[in-house]
């Protein structure tokens, strides 16, 4: 009977999350969860069964994927101008530095732009697209859901100088962090469940060098770990879990950060002696909670300034304006 009470709370809880998700989405004006009701029905299937087929053959890519998308939004909306190659004449957003020889997963998006163009052609954009697969991601290993609004259309243009002053960096304090986030009209809880999304992946020697062996918030143990695979000079590239449940999403992320063992300095800043402490208590020892607030705020995220009607593009290729 206990074990049935459980069960039923856990499953009328995650009914409460979606049911808040929905909410949430159906009062943006300019996306729609029906937009491709009629246009492209197996859209949702279609992206699912990729990225599913993506994680089966690389755990990690639904991590690159989730930053994919953060790094799409935060860079004049989530408008898939992460998405666009260099060119002779044109200078994309993928070697700016938040994204140089870090952001992955392009051929991942090629490959469900590939398939949805097979089921319903010259309909739905790369930034639909990416957005689905970001929270197909999350789903596949162990996270939320939320119902993604849809609408989206692709950007003309990309900036890589605004990837290189709005993207928050490994080094940001609490401080930093709360101001980028709202100016993209995300609170400070919206940051900090998203900033939540780094229980899955990896990063770096180079982002968190400077953190272990510099910090002095830090647990020595794990920074004797990771200084082990991060040498003080050169292995810019090794690169080292945010958590011990790299693939797996859950709220292991936020019980390191509450025992100083935040890999990035950035991740340390959400718990130290900071306004965000008792957030970060909460979602260490209440994933529900967690997991609601970060669907919340991913459905939030997934509005900043969409192109939408007549504005952008539906690209053929997610690489290049038509």
């Amino acid at each position: 009977m206990a074990s049935f009470k459980l069960e039923f709370f856990n499953i009328f809880a995650l009914f409460m999350i979606i049911a808040s998700i929905f909410m949430t989405s159906s009062t943006n004006a300019q996306l729609s969860r029906s937009f491709y009701a009629s246009s492209c029905s197996l859209l949702e299937t279609t992206v699912r069964e990729g990225v599913r087929e993506a994680l089966r053959k690389e755990a990690r890519m639904g991590a690159s994927i989730l930053r994919l998308f953060f790094h799409d939004c935060f860079v004049n909306g989530c408008d898939g101008s992460i998405l666009l190659d260099d060119t002779a004449k044109f200078t994309g957003e993928k070697n700016a530095f938040p994204n140089r020889n870090s952001a992955r997963g392009f051929e991942v998006i090629d490959d469900l732009k590939g398939r949805v163009e097979r089921v319903c052609n010259n309909t739905v954009s790369c930034a639909d697209i990416l957005a689905l697969a970001a929270r197909e991601s999350v789903v596949l290993l162990g996270g939320p859901s939320w119902v993604v609004p849809l609408g989206r259309r692709d950007a003309r243009t990309a900036s890589q100088s605004a990837a290189n002053s709005d993207l928050p960096g490994p080094s940001s304090d609490l401080a930093t962090l709360i101001r980028q986030f709202a100016a993209k009209g995300l609170s400070a809880t919206d940051m900090t469940a998203l900033s939540g999304g780094h229980t899955i992946g990896f990063s770096q020697c180079l982002n968190f060098r400077s953190r272990i062996y510099n910090d002095a918030n830090i647990d020595a143990n794990f920074a004797a770990t990771r200084q082990a695979n991060c040498p003080a000079s050169g292995g810019d590239s090794n690169l080292a879990p945010f958590d011990l449940t790299q693939n797996r999403f859950d709220n292991i992320y936020f019980r390191q950060l509450t025992n100083k063992r935040g890999l990035l300095h950035s991740d340390q800043e959400l718990f130290n002696n900071g306004t965000q402490d008792s957030l970060v208590t909460t979602y260490s020892t209440r994933p529900l909670i967690f997991f609601r607030d970060f669907a919340n705020a991913m459905v939030k995220m997934g509005n900043i300034s969409p192109l939408t009607g007549t504005n952008g593009e539906i690209r053929r290729s997610c690489r290049v304006v038509n």
